[in-house]
């Protein structure tokens, strides 16, 4: 079996830098494995809102702003694609909902990962799902950034 690939790129001008992209991975590994699936190869993009809205119009034939588009290349359980940020609805979304940025931030990494293990967001119960699966992962990561900092500490 192939090894997991997650790579991390940002829009060319985008004033952005992830960070902590070790533990960032190894969360999402954490995350596919407790779906019962396996990483396969993530790519991860983070732009401007020109540039997604560009993406949607063009792919989705959609003409408005979002925070994400997700494009799925998983076969059977092997979670593979393409994930598009927003950093722009990123922040805006951080401000609205009363978050810190890099909690806004991995919120939507994972949704874009949940996604991708077939959960929607369409219907009220499965944005209700989608909702409680990202609460948990954001607690697994909350919970990894604790154990570092005691680790650093001893």
């Amino acid at each position: 079996m192939p090894s997991p690939v997650i790579i991390f790129q940002s829009e060319e001008d985008l004033d952005f830098s992830l960070g902590e992209e070790k533990k960032i991975k190894d969360w999402i590994k954490k995350i596919i494995r407790k779906e019962g699936k396996t990483c396969g190869a993530l790519f991860y993009f983070f732009c401007t809102d020109e540039h997604l809205l560009n993406i949607n119009k063009e792919f989705l034939n959609h003409k408005t702003l979002t925070d994400i588009i997700t494009f799925d290349y998983s076969e059977k359980k092997i979670i593979s694609g393409e994930i598009f940020i927003s950093i722009d609805r990123v922040k805006e979304n951080a401000k609205k909902y009363k978050q810190t940025f890099p909690h806004e931030l991995a919120r939507i990494m994972i949704h874009g990962v949940l996604h991708l293990c077939g959960y929607g967001d369409k219907k009220p119960a499965d944005k209700k799902l989608m909702r409680q699966k990202e609460d948990e992962a954001l607690g697994f990561l909350k919970e990894e950034k604790k154990a570092a900092r005691k680790g650093k500490r001893s």
